[in-house]
């Protein structure tokens, strides 16, 4: 009889598989046209297609499982998977934005600084009554994001975020046994 991966384990190549897979589609985005990387359509079409992604490989796991798995480890396996494949992205990213064009960084920070004051304006803020002091720290905050400690500080941060997607995900691919309920 075989014998079943945890959690960890089974997360490993789903990971790297989704890393990969996120990664070839910002080089093919970038290639195409950068500021596609800055769009809000390219961000929505990620996002979908990394959901789609960790349930497939969620439930392909869980009918290794027997066809059952507990909420605990259908968490651990999806914040394991969204882990290793943020750390590929991660990587990918340092890649793009510091070897390969150094530029880029730049374009994105004026790109996302742009779209947040269209932002502000449809909220009924106009930048031009506000401090421009503000308006220069926003300026450089974001530019901050895209150099090497504000990607990995950025990392930190978004491990939260990844804890709240695997709950979700967990929940989703939890499915419970209930013949043993008696």
């Amino acid at each position: 009889m075989e014998e079943q991966q945890s959690p960890f384990q089974a997360a490993i190549k789903p990971g790297l598989t989704i890393g990969l897979v996120s990664l070839a589609l910002t080089f093919i985005a970038y290639f195409i046209d950068s500021s596609l990387l800055g769009s809000g359509w390219f961000l929505l079409v990620a996002i979908v297609l990394f959901f789609v992604l960790i349930i497939y490989f969620g439930k392909q796991y869980r009918t290794e499982l027997g066809g059952f798995m507990s909420f605990g480890t259908a968490f651990n396996f999806s914040f394991v998977t969204i882990l290793i494949s943020g750390l590929v992205g991660l990587l990918g990213q340092i890649l793009l934005f510091h070897v390969v064009d150094p530029s880029l960084a730049g374009v994105l920070a004026d790109q996302a600084f742009e779209n947040a004051l269209g932002f502000m304006e449809k909220l009924g803020q106009d930048p031009d009554t506000m401090d421009p002091a503000l308006l220069e720290k926003m300026r450089t905050d974001t530019a901050s994001s895209f150099t090497l400690s504000g990607q990995l500080k950025s990392f930190g941060f978004s491990l939260i975020g990844y804890a709240i997607i695997a709950l979700i995900l967990g929940a989703i691919l939890k499915k419970r046994d209930k013949s043993l309920d008696y």
